[in-house]
């Protein structure tokens, strides 16, 4: 059993950014592959990122590539998403997932996922 917790959205003008927390619980963070996802009004929940358990790989969305980066502290139970030049469409909540560790292959789905946080809302503004 995992709870997420997510923090560090917020409202930001365009070309800023932010850094996203998603803090664990549970001693075996470290055994399960995380991801990010997002949803913005009306619009289905999409995949941003994930990372490995290992935290040597890692998969992002064609949108974010070279603007957003995904890391994890197995030590402190926390995968993190510094977003980086934000731009309005990037408006969403942002979600944090975990997986089973033998699951990569389907990161980019959500069903994929078990475990689910509460999301934390990024406005960019322009």
């Amino acid at each position: 059993q995992v709870q997420l917790v997510e923090s560090g959205g917020g409202l930001v003008q365009a070309g800023g950014s932010l850094r996203l927390s998603c803090a664990a619980s549970g001693r075996t963070f470290s055994s399960y592959n995380m991801g990010w996802f997002r949803q913005a009004p009306g619009k289905e929940r999409e995949f941003v990122a994930a990372i490995n358990w290992s935290g040597r790989t890692t998969n992002y969305a064609d949108s974010v590539k070279g603007r957003f980066t995904i890391s994890r502290d197995n030590a402190k139970n926390t995968v993190y998403l510094q977003v980086n030049s934000l731009k309005p469409e990037d408006t969403a909540v942002y979600y944090c997932a975990a997986q089973g560790a033998t699951g990569w292959g389907l990161v980019v789905r959500k069903d994929a996922y078990g475990y689910w946080g509460q999301g934390t809302q990024v406005t960019v503004s322009s």
